[in-house]
């Protein structure tokens, strides 16, 4: 655990905001966040984070003991505020808010699965398509040719709306940067999500594009980046360091082994992880064991001649039971073989959106390219990104912000309608 803190102490090495905030405010946001404080007799704050990565969620975290402060009965103002802002900066603090991150990663991803008509790319005039409304209609604007960049035309929260109920097309790339932009949206609340990121930081387009903007997941904006290709410090860290982390499943083997272009990788952000899942790559150090499991179940799966379309996809998640009866002795044995590497826990309960197949294991995924791509197996990676840093900063100065302008300590932007007036009371959920 000590070196995780390490770790997340050097993720946060962020610029401060740029007006202090009163402890109260400070003070209010943590216990947000999860954390619970009380007077004792102590000369000094005693401070216990706890393995808060490691748990299900908040009750599950509070019910080990996690998120403890104990105060000295008298402070002055300079040293709580800078208790509070030690606090904010905790590798704890950054776990409580990885499960606001994977709530917020699970509504978008759903709610970007539920509408049937952002579709993948088909017959359509550019890189994304906004079909016959075209992108002005949607809220986006043109950055670049042939549809290869766009970014919001006016309100923020309008312009992912496009994808939440509007006509697009798009490739998985490009799917995933809009999942993770949703994902920033459904945490701020639209308000703050139009107030809180200028239209040109919320670009979508070609990953080669994006790093000559000031997009914040790539360009110029996106600050510290976190690269954890193989998750090995992601899986020491628990299972909520996952949430929201962006990703992709990619071709093994040469360009000249795939049969299916539109399918040589698969672009994903991560929505929920398991326990058992959590402790299986915590176990082998992240992904680079699976890697070696996806080869095995490619060799196996090279023993078994395919029958139909999506044969491996039928057999293998939705265990046709005439499919499987066609089997001879001797495949049989070869599936069982397949089976059980699929049994393992991380192919069951790492759950991941990618468009369009939407929210599924990531164990359908290595199937399902089986069938697309049956001459390469494919591995697995994280890429970089900034959800612990630069988006985590923003998301606090934003709430910071919040406080001071409502006088209400322990308010979110979340907390607040599309049109920022305050919700009365706070919600359950968050």
């Amino acid at each position: 655990m000590r070196a995780v803190a390490v770790l997340l102490g050097l993720l946060l090495a962020c610029p401060a905001t740029a007006a202090p905030p009163s402890p109260a405010c400070q003070q209010g946001l943590l216990q947000r966040l999860g954390w619970r404080f009380q007077s004792g007799e102590v000369s000094a704050p005693q401070v216990h984070g706890g393995a808060v990565c490691t748990r299900a969620d908040l009750g599950d975290a509070q019910a080990a003991g996690d998120l403890r402060v104990v105060l000295p009965p008298h402070m002055d103002d300079t040293a709580r505020a800078a208790l509070m802002q030690r606090l904010l900066d905790d590798p704890a603090t950054v776990c409580a808010y990885a499960f606001r991150v994977g709530e917020a990663a699970r509504d978008a991803a759903q709610r970007l699965q539920d509408n049937p008509g952002y579709r993948f790319t088909g017959l359509q005039l550019g890189w994304i398509g906004f079909g016959l409304q075209g992108a002005q209609a949607q809220g986006w604007q043109r950055t670049r040719s042939l549809g290869r960049g766009y970014q919001p035309a006016g309100s923020n929260s309008r312009a992912v709306d496009a994808f939440y109920h509007g006509r697009v097309r798009s490739e998985c790339g490009v799917g995933r940067q809009v999942a993770q932009l949703a994902t920033q949206r459904e945490l701020h609340g639209d308000a703050s999500f139009d107030q809180a990121f200028d239209s040109d930081e919320l670009g979508i387009g070609t990953f080669l594009g994006l790093h000559a903007t000031d997009s914040i997941l790539l360009g110029a904006h996106a600050g510290t980046l976190f690269a954890d290709g193989k998750a090995v410090r992601t899986a020491a860290m628990g299972r909520q360091a996952f949430m929201g982390a962006p990703g992709y499943l990619t071709h093994a083997f040469g360009r000249d082994t795939l049969d299916d272009l539109g399918n040589q990788a698969e672009n994903f952000i991560v929505v929920d992880v398991g326990a058992e899942a959590a402790q299986a790559l915590q176990a082998h150090a992240g992904f680079a064991w699976y890697d070696q499991r996806n080869r095995a179940l490619w060799e196996l799966s090279r023993q078994v001649p395919r029958r139909g379309v999506r044969f491996f996809e039928r057999l293998l998640v939705d265990r046709e039971p005439a499919l499987r009866a066609s089997l001879t002795r001797d495949e049989t044995v070869l599936v069982q073989r397949m089976d059980t590497l699929l049994d393992d826990p991380f192919y069951r309960q790492f759950l991941i959106y990618v468009h369009p197949q939407g929210i599924k294991p990531i164990g359908f995924h290595v199937v399902r390219l089986l069938d697309r791509n049956p001459r390469t197996p494919f591995s697995v990676e994280l890429t970089m990104h900034n959800l612990h840093t630069t988006l985590y900063r923003r998301w606090q100065q934003a709430q910071l912000r919040h406080c001071a302008a409502t006088g209400t300590p322990g308010s979110l932007t979340s907390d607040s309608g599309p049109d920022g007036i305050p919700r009365h009371g706070f919600p359950t959920k968050r």
